[in-house]
């Protein structure tokens, strides 16, 4: 088959950024840096960056250009002449299975943005000076269907699919376009328009002043403090770390499967070391200097302390839209930036269909258009079971979670070993440096090999350990008069006065049931969720009261869509691993690959070369 080839290094440098420059830079890391310490999380962010983002991209450039030049594209392929075993190309089902997925919820909200960037054309966000931040909410759970699963499917909210269908048609007329005229062609428009979009509405944040003089603290000053002051005491809080580490893996898209991609459609000549640190600094320009300055800012000199309590979804969707309609010219804002997010989606979503279509073709010797129909087809029925399982955004949180975050730092973990000890840090040195410009310090390659796999699998211990399970955390002590009224289901009233004295207001529908274990009590709320424990004490009528923190198999046990959709995934993946069997086996007849010692290296030191 022809192979694709980017047509300048200008172009490739801008679709990598382009592919990491998405949602999560303008939106997802202002929220993290808010509720992690604020400036304080800037030092295990750019720790992260140094020890992780950076040489995990070098790796991945350096990897994927070797794989190109071996004649394959895709993951599964290009790990398998990085580690000449029968199982290597098993591990690039991950990285098929990381973009193809998120791509089946990341186009919803890539909608979401276009669908915004409409209404604030129409003016009908613009909801009138006497809406609240409750009315905004309404509207987004509303414009996203989370009353009800199916509920952008009823009559009178069907209208909306247009734009998802469009939004969707638009990806795959870029991706059938090929690398070169629809992926290099389009990023080389859209980063430039980006940074002009967003230089005016950050224009327009810093001129805001104080718009409540009633008010002097929500100021641009104020506001630039709120995101940046550092609170010292987050860095002793593991989850700061977690959250930085987090972060980088989504702002670079290191351990997503698409850099190894794209790199794989470079030449010998082509400095990968230079490209991979000129995409790296171009995307914290967008997410520090871009993405720290406008989002939380803005929301804070409208919204106060409160804006930094919004998740992504609520800072994007409901806290901004309430800053705009406060603000003067702010319907043509709210379009700007809900467009310029709306480009940068695109930018970020359309590389996650490269890698699939990418093996299709080699794997199978599809056409573009076959292999785009087919993965076409795949990428719609997941997008539809998202579509479908609207209630409470379940179905999206849970494959965001799984594939978003678990999957990444198990990638980034395969991928480092495969660089360190398969590949080897010698050859991966000489691979690197050829064209290049400028070289990568030793020390980098010796902590891709020593160094950032245990800091991989340290971070993804306690990250599992932080979220997968649950836990009891003891409040108060506490005293009923008569624990007979225990038994019957209500509160009693002493008990509640005890809880309003601890600040905790407990829902109007708890009621108290015997504990699983057959010791104490369980107080449990909607939906039969369990939200306090009473355990006996040591005195009589006496208890102790612990706080119930459902981890995340429990809050997946509990909910159908949640259950459906890790089921989605398990399918899919099986599905992948499927496709690759029978991949391998055809490049085996053709003789494309081979097991054992690589013959570009006839003596490869055992364990990897150092």
């Amino acid at each position: 088959m022809q192979r694709e080839r980017w047509g300048s290094r200008i172009g490739v440098i801008l679709a990598v950024a382009g592919s990491a420059v998405g949602l999560g830079n303008f939106l997802r890391f202002p929220g993290q840096a808010a509720q992690n310490g604020g400036g304080a999380f800037m030092l295990p962010y750019f720790i992260s960056l140094l020890v992780l983002g950076i040489p995990l991209c070098w790796a991945e450039w350096t990897m994927g250009r070797y794989g190109g030049t071996c004649g394959f594209n895709s993951a599964p392929g290009i790990y398998s002449v990085i580690w000449r075993n029968r199982c290597a190309k098993y591990f690039g089902a991950i990285a098929l299975l990381l973009p193809l997925v998120i791509y089946m919820y990341y186009v919803l909200i890539e909608a979401w943005c276009l669908g915004y960037a409409i209404q604030y054309l129409t003016g009908d966000l613009m909801l009138g000076p006497d809406a609240v931040a409750d009315d905004y909410g309404a509207f987004f759970a509303n414009f996203s269907g989370q009353d009800a699963d199916g509920a952008l499917l009823s009559e009178g909210r069907r209208h909306w699919l247009w734009v998802l269908a469009g939004v969707f048609a638009f990806n795959f007329m870029l991706i059938y376009r090929g690398v070169t005229k629809g992926i290099e062609s389009f990023c080389r428009v859209a980063m430039p328009l980006m940074i002009v979009l967003a230089v005016i509405v950050l224009i327009r944040v810093l001129t805001l002043g104080t718009p409540d003089p009633s008010k002097p603290e929500q100021s641009v000053l104020g506001g630039l403090n709120f995101m940046w002051n550092p609170r010292a005491e987050a860095l002793l809080n593991p989850q700061t770390w977690l959250a930085a580490s987090g972060q980088i893996f989504f702002s670079l898209s290191v351990g997503f499967g698409i850099i190894v991609n794209y790199a794989s459609y470079l030449s010998e000549k082509d400095d990968v070391v230079l490209s991979g640190l000129t995409s790296s600094s171009m995307n914290e320009f967008f997410e520090v200097c871009l993405g720290g300055l406008i989002t939380l800012p803005a929301a804070f000199i409208f919204l106060g302390a409160a804006a930094g309590d919004q998740g992504t979804f609520g800072l994007g969707f409901v806290a901004l839209p309430n800053v705009f309609a406060q603000m003067w010219g702010g319907q043509a804002f709210g379009f700007l930036w809900f467009f310029m997010l709306f480009i940068a989606a695109v930018t970020s979503s359309v590389s996650m269909l490269q890698p699939v279509i990418a093996f299709l073709e080699e794997g199978f010797g599809l056409k573009r258009h076959a292999s785009a129909a087919m993965l076409g087809l795949l990428s719609a029925l997941g997008c539809g079971f998202v579509l479908y399982f609207s209630k409470g955004l379940v179905a999206l949180d849970t494959m965001d979670f799984w594939v978003g975050s678990v999957m990444i730092f198990v990638l980034a973990l395969v991928q480092s070993v495969l660089y360190g000890w398969a590949f080897g840090i010698k050859r991966g040195a000489e691979e690197a440096h050829k064209g290049a410009n400028i070289r990568i310090p030793h020390f980098i390659q010796l902590m891709l090999k020593y160094v950032v796999p245990v800091y991989l699998g340290v971070i993804f211990v306690a990250f599992c350990l932080n979220t997968l399970p649950s836990s009891d955390t003891e409040l108060f002590p506490a005293h009923v008069t008569d624990s007979t009224p225990l038994e019957g289901g209500l509160v009693p009233e002493d008990l509640e006065q005890q809880f309003r004295e601890q600040d905790i207001t407990l829902p109007d529908d708890v009621e108290i049931v015997d504990a699983a274990d057959g010791t104490g009590w369980e107080v449990r709320g909607n939906e039969d969720a369990l939200l306090y424990l009473l355990q006996p004490g040591a005195e009589p009528d006496s208890f102790v009261v612990l706080q119930h923190k459902p981890g995340y198999v429990e809050s997946i046990s509990r909910s159908t869509a949640a259950s459906a959709s890790v089921l989605f995934l398990l399918v899919v993946l099986t599905f992948l691993l499927l496709l690759i069997h029978i991949a391998g086996r055809r490049w085996e007849k053709a003789g494309l690959l081979t097991y054992g010692p690589d013959p570009a290296t006839p003596n490869p030191p055992t364990g990897g070369a150092t």
